[in-house]
């Protein structure tokens, strides 16, 4: 079995560590320079990074942020925001993350996945997905929309049918992220995860509604997530990660361990 990640995510906003609840009422609450120094020095497997206006603001993602958090930590580090262009992966690739996530661009245009796993290989591309509960329907049988700008704006795409479009134009995971649960520390989707990570046989990380290790322990095993994004559990400092990685591992959650 291969180890479960656990990953913290910082969602930035001008400059500034930043949380909300479903997407709505964000909180400035640190530097994200020191967070992420604090969740790697605690044992983080990866970090992922999102500029979580650059989309809908029309700009270019924070380069000298993304740069100053590469410079901090020495794990794989993933970043995302308003990246449309093989030139924007490259620049943030540059600036020293391993991987590139892509979400409201490639839903506008998805060749872009295609073109950055041509250019930088798969396992630097990843799909990220806002997700809405929706109900089923002709036009989205799953019951799950993509939503893009920040939950601003429905697609009109059925969340499983571009799953598995991006893993054939070359994604290399999917961080799965349910608006629903974002931010609300009651639990993950597990219904949401469980049928994309069925699905698909890229990686799927779970994102939304972290609040206690018990939803990581659910999320890994009956939700069938091989990695799991945590936010407001860490950034309040309710939890370490080595607390939560000594709680899946004492149930037999197989996670890498650096103590």
């Amino acid at each position: 079995m291969l180890s479960k990640r656990i990953i913290p995510c910082l969602d930035v906003r001008a400059g500034q560590l930043t949380k909300g609840v479903r997407f709505q009422d964000n909180v400035d609450i640190g530097d994200p320079v020191e967070a992420a120094r604090r969740y790697y020095e605690q044992g983080a497997d990866e970090i992922v990074f999102y500029d979580i206006t650059a989309s809908a603001d029309g700009r270019a993602i924070m380069i000298d942020v993304v740069r100053r958090v590469a410079e901090t930590i020495f794990i794989p580090f993933s970043v995302g925001g308003g990246i449309q262009t093989l030139e924007e992966m490259r620049s943030v690739i540059l600036a020293g993350a391993e991987k590139v996530s892509v979400n409201s661009g490639a839903v506008k245009n998805p060749d872009i996945i295609r073109q950055g796993a041509r250019a930088f290989g798969s396992q630097c591309v990843v799909l990220g997905m806002d997700v809405k509960k929706v109900g089923q329907s002709r036009e989205i049988p799953s019951g799950y929309e993509i939503v893009i700008h920040g939950g601003r704006v429905y697609t009109g795409l059925d969340a499983l049918r571009w799953a598995k479009e991006a893993q054939r134009l070359g994604a290399g995971e999917i961080c799965l992220n349910s608006i629903d649960a974002d931010g609300t520390q009651d639990g993950y989707e597990i219904d949401l995860t469980s049928l994309v990570s069925t699905e698909v046989s890229i990686p799927v990380i779970a994102s939304g509604g972290a609040g206690k290790p018990e939803h990581l322990y659910d999320v890994l095993t009956r939700g069938c997530a091989d990695a799991a994004l945590i936010a407001s559990m860490v950034h309040y400092r309710t939890y370490t990660i080595r607390e939560i990685k000594d709680y899946l591992h004492e149930r037999g959650v197989k996670t890498r361990l650096f103590w």
